[in-house]
């Protein structure tokens, strides 16, 4: 018998601690709850879960903070559940290193898919390294570079541009970048994709404004010069 997930919940909210943890049990997961990042951080190294669920503001350790430091030790998922939704706020959440941002109120189902498809977040096994162009790619040390200079992606960048490097030189759509990255939960939601492309230009481009490398096809998707050859 499969051992039951474990989910660590990170929030300074009983109400929806005891929301979470009902939902969490009743669909066969594990849940130990903390309320707040510092008591996070202790539960994430004693307990050693599958997947951190957190909210943002919280007392001592915020949600950021607490997404940084687990980041720097583990690739877990990491989602982000909050009241915030301004852009500003889930472009920062998910450049910190988390995979996904739920914002408050859920719905049962939605959250639920969403945790089922980070979960199922696995590297890839195929083509542990890749080299194309002006980019050279360790799939299982979890590096990128760019010329020889070490990129500094996180976890979905990483992916979106290991999927490019996969590609280069094709015209690949929205709907297939977003079940690569994300899954097939998210293969209509072309804003997150958009959002994540833009955080990957700010890292591989020399001039995001302008970028030479990942191009836009208008109303289609995004095609890969690796050699960044041609420019918009």
């Amino acid at each position: 018998m499969e051992a039951r997930k474990k989910i660590l919940v990170v929030d300074d909210e009983a109400q929806i601690i005891r929301v979470l943890r009902h939902i969490l049990n009743a669909h066969g997961y594990a849940v130990h709850a903390a309320e707040d990042g510092e008591a996070g951080l202790e539960a994430f190294r004693e307990w050693q879960p599958d997947l951190v669920l957190t909210d943002l503001q919280m007392p001592n350790v915020d949600g950021l903070k607490l997404t940084q430091t687990i980041r720097k030790a583990s690739n877990i998922p990491i989602v982000i559940l909050s009241v915030r939704n301004e852009e500003k706020t889930i472009v920062e959440a998910l450049d910190a290193g988390a995979d996904d941002y739920v914002t408050k109120p859920f719905g049962t189902n939605e959250l639920l898919a969403r945790l089922r498809s980070a979960l199922r977040r696995v590297p890839e096994k195929a083509d542990e390294s890749v080299t194309v162009g002006d980019f050279s790619i360790d799939v299982a040390a979890h590096r990128a570079e760019r010329n020889g200079n070490v990129l500094k992606l996180t976890p979905k960048e990483f992916e979106l541009l290991t999927c490019l490097a996969r590609n280069p030189d094709r015209v690949l759509t929205h709907t297939f970048l977003l079940r690569k990255v994300w899954g097939d939960y998210y293969s209509e939601q072309a804003e997150a994709l958009r959002v994540l492309v833009g955080s990957l230009r700010k890292k591989i481009e020399p001039d995001p404004a302008s970028p030479k490398y990942l191009q836009t096809e208008p109303w289609v998707g995004y095609r890969f010069d690796p050699l960044g050859t041609t420019q918009t």
